[in-house]
Formats: C-alpha cells, sequence, structure tokens
C-alpha cells in the first residue's frame, strides 16, 4: 500500500491516521487535501475533511476506499473513572474520624440566602494605620500621573466607611480630569483602583470626584431616565440610551426600578454596553388609561 485516502474531523488527525495506515512515520509521506470539511453553524452542516496520504512518488497508487477516522470509545474511561469514584468513598469511609480540636472562629455576619440563614465571614476592619498606607498608594500615583500632566491638583482623601475611599480633588483645571461626560474621570478612578488593590489589603472601591461632579452627574442621570421613560409610555416604543459605565447603567436602573409602566434592561459589550426602556409585558394603552382614572 503506498496511498490512502483518509476522511476525519481534522486534516491533522486524518494525515496522522493515514501515516500509520501506511505504515510509515509522518516525516516520509505527503499528503493532498481532497476536501476541507466544515465545521458547520451551531453543528448544523458540518463536513468530515478527507486527505489523500501517500509516499512521494505514489500519489495515484490508490488501492483501498477512503477510510473514515473513529473516536476511540469512551466507555471504558467512564467505567474506571467510576470504579476509581467508588474506591475511594470506601477508603473514605474505612478511614476512623479524627478528633478535632475547637478552633476559635473569626466574627462572622449572617446573610439571608434563598430563604436559608448563611454565615459569612466578616471583613477584617483596616486600622487607622492601613488606611494611611492606602491612601498614602493612591495620592502618589495621582501626584506622579497629574505632575506628568503638568496639572495643579489638591488632593483630599478619607475613608467613608471600612472599603471606600474617596478622594477629592481640587484645582483650576478640573474640567481637563473630567473630560467628556466624565469619561477621563472615570479612567483615572479605574487606574488608582487598580494600584491601591495590588496590595494585600482586602479590595478597596475608589471614588474620584472634583466639583461634586459625581452628585450632579447622578441628578443629570435620573432626570435623563424620567424623560425617557415618558417618551417610551407615549410612543410605546424601546428607548436606547448612549453607552455608559456600570456606574451610570445602574442609576437608570435604579431610578425606573419601581415605574409600574416600563422596565430596564442592559445590552451590548464593554464598553459600549447600554440600557434600553422598554414597557413591561402585558402593558397596553387602555389599562394605563383604566389606573390614571382611579
Amino acid at each position: 500500500m503506498k496511498a490512502v485516502e483518509i476522511i476525519g474531523k481534522s486534516i491533522s488527525e486524518a494525515v496522522e491516521e493515514g501515516a500509520a495506515k501506511l505504515g510509515v512515520g509522518l516525516s516520509e509521506v505527503e499528503y493532498t487535501v481532497v476536501d476541507e470539511g466544515s465545521k458547520g453553524f451551531l453543528g448544523l452542516g458540518a463536513r468530515p475533511s478527507k486527505v489523500r496520504v501517500y509516499i512521494p512518488g505514489f500519489e495515484n497508487e490508490l488501492d483501498e476506499k477512503p477510510e473514515e477516522v473513529k473516536p476511540e470509545p469512551k466507555k471504558e474511561v467512564k467505567e474506571a473513572k467510576k470504579e476509581v469514584k467508588k474506591e475511594v468513598k470506601k477508603e473514605a469511609k474505612a478511614e476512623p474520624q479524627k478528633e478535632e480540636q475547637p478552633v476559635e472562629q473569626p466574627a462572622t455576619e449572617t446573610a439571608q440566602v434563598d430563604g436559608e440563614q448563611e454565615e459569612k465571614p466578616e471583613r477584617p476592619p483596616l486600622t487607622d494605620e492601613d488606611k494611611a498606607v492606602i491612601i498614602k498608594m493612591a495620592e502618589d500615583f495621582l501626584k506622579e500621573l497629574f505632575g506628568a500632566m503638568k496639572l495643579e491638583v489638591e488632593l483630599n482623601s478619607e475613608f467613608a466607611d471600612n472599603k471606600q475611599l474617596i478622594v477629592n480633588m481640587n484645582g483650576p483645571e478640573m474640567g481637563v480630569i473630567i473630560g467628556k461626560r466624565g469619561q477621563t474621570l472615570d479612567s483615572i478612578q479605574t487606574l488608582t483602583s487598580l494600584v491601591v488593590n495590588k496590595s494585600d489589603y482586602p479590595y478597596i472601591n475608589v471614588t474620584l470626584d472634583t466639583e461634586s461632579y459625581r452628585e450632579r452627574r447622578k441628578e443629570t442621570l435620573e432626570r435623563l431616565a424620567f424623560n425617557l421613560a415618558k417618551k417610551c409610555k407615549h410612543n410605546r416604543r424601546n428607548v436606547v440610551l448612549e453607552p455608559m459605565n456600570p456606574y451610570e447603567r445602574r442609576i437608570i436602573h435604579s431610578t425606573l426600578q419601581n415605574d409600574r409602566y416600563v422596565t430596564t434592561y442592559s445590552e451590548g459589550v464593554e464598553p459600549h454596553r447600554y440600557v434600553v426602556i422598554t414597557m413591561k409585558n402585558g402593558y397596553n394603552k387602555q389599562q394605563r388609561e383604566q389606573k390614571e382614572q382611579q
């Protein structure tokens, strides 16, 4: 046998099988792709690959029909795994239980999960020294960054609670730091958070603010949410907002979460993910008019 045609899941798999069928190594054969095959769409229309594997100089000396590479049965492997699991369980039952010394448990907080009480370890409190170290890391990074940008910025940092650091910034050119719709401010905040959370301390939420921008932006988004919800109710069509960061999307969702007529959801992929305002299922204009008259 000098040449053979093989059908397999992939070209490489078929070539390996062909070399084995001819009784030679991969380096001693050549091959021609008869059909590259296709993966199809979601498994539909899939087609296997077909190759002709031959010893150089004997490409056309075929004396057998194309052979299909069949996957090895996995039944024996599954059975072997079951046997191993059974043996492990038997050994675990046979092993005598050892008495463990009581260990002092850390303080815990109780959380409600699916109707059942579950205890979670309480977040260890940060000491004043810990907070001072974290603040220094954040401010050192920001001073270096603003120095490179040639901006004069005054920093006032404090912890709102055990896990949130707020940095207020003041200076003559805060508009440059805020950027269009706060995009520059959000980017600097993300970088600062990455620097702070490289340490061994528990995760710290970092918020950068200047000239009360965060509060003013929150009020703007809340007004926008109410106005677009009215538009959705009047036109009975979905309203798509511009792409927003996760913090701003949460404001939109939170503002409209108790609305009787509309609901919200997010679509798209970061950083172009956006909020959609839509009518709730089963709601129609007649129902709205009846409820408004009551």
